[in-house]
C-alpha cells in the first residue's frame, strides 16, 4: 500500500480502526496491507497484534496474510514466532508458497538459526511444485555463513547440493 512505502505505517492502523467504527467490515486484503505497512515500519509486535486480532474477527486466513506475518517477524529478526506462523500455517492447510519459504528462512538468518533454515530448505526441495531460487539459496547460505564453524560445513554443503540437485531434477 501507499502508506506502507512512505513509512506511515501508522495510517493503515488508523483505517483498519475507522473501517470499524463506520461498521465497514475489513477483510484479509486490508490486513494484509496493515500487516505490511507495520513490516516496512519496523514494527513486528504490532504486525502480530493484527494478525492475531484477524482470528477473533473471524476474518480467513490467507497465504497473503501469513506472508505479511512472517515477513515482519523475519524483518524483525525472530525466527521462532516466524516459525510458529509456518507452522500455524500448515495447520491450517493454508498453502505455503516460495515467499513463505523464503520469510521464514530470512528469519532464520536473522536469527542466527541456521540449522532450521537448512531444514526448511530440505522441506522446500522436497515439494515438486515449489522452485526453489536464487533468494532461497542465498539466504540460505548466508545463514550458514553467519553461525556454522568449520565442522559444520561438510554437512552444510552436503544438503545445499541436494537441494541443487532436487532442482535440477525438478526441471528436467
Amino acid at each position: 500500500s501507499a502508506c506502507d512505502k512512505g513509512g506511515e505505517w501508522e495510517k493503515p492502523l488508523q483505517l483498519l480502526g475507522m473501517m470499524a467504527q463506520s461498521m465497514v467490515e475489513s477483510n484479509a486484503i486490508s490486513f494484509s496491507s496493515a500487516i505490511s505497512a507495520c513490516e516496512k515500519g519496523g514494527e513486528w509486535a504490532k504486525a502480530l497484534q493484527l494478525f492475531n486480532s484477524m482470528g477473533r474477527s473471524r476474518i480467513e486466513l490467507n497465504a497473503f496474510v501469513f506472508n505479511a506475518a512472517v515477513s515482519a517477524c523475519a524483518k524483525g529478526a525472530e525466527w521462532e514466532k516466524a516459525l510458529r506462523l509456518f507452522n500455524e500455517m500448515v495447520q491450517n492447510k493454508v498453502e505455503s508458497n516460495v515467499i513463505t519459504f523464503n520469510s521464514v528462512i530470512s528469519a532464520c538468518e536473522q536469527g542466527g538459526a541456521w540449522e532450521m533454515a537448512l531444514q526448511l530448505l530440505s522441506m522446500m526441495a522436497a515439494q515438486s511444485e515449489l522452485e526453489l531460487g536464487t533468494i532461497t539459496f542465498n539466504a540460505t547460505i548466508s545463514s550458514c555463513e553467519k553461525q556454522a564453524t568449520g565442522l559444520q560445513w561438510p554437512s552444510v554443503l552436503s544438503i545445499l547440493e541436494f537441494c541443487v540437485l532436487a532442482c535440477m531434477s525438478k526441471s528436467a
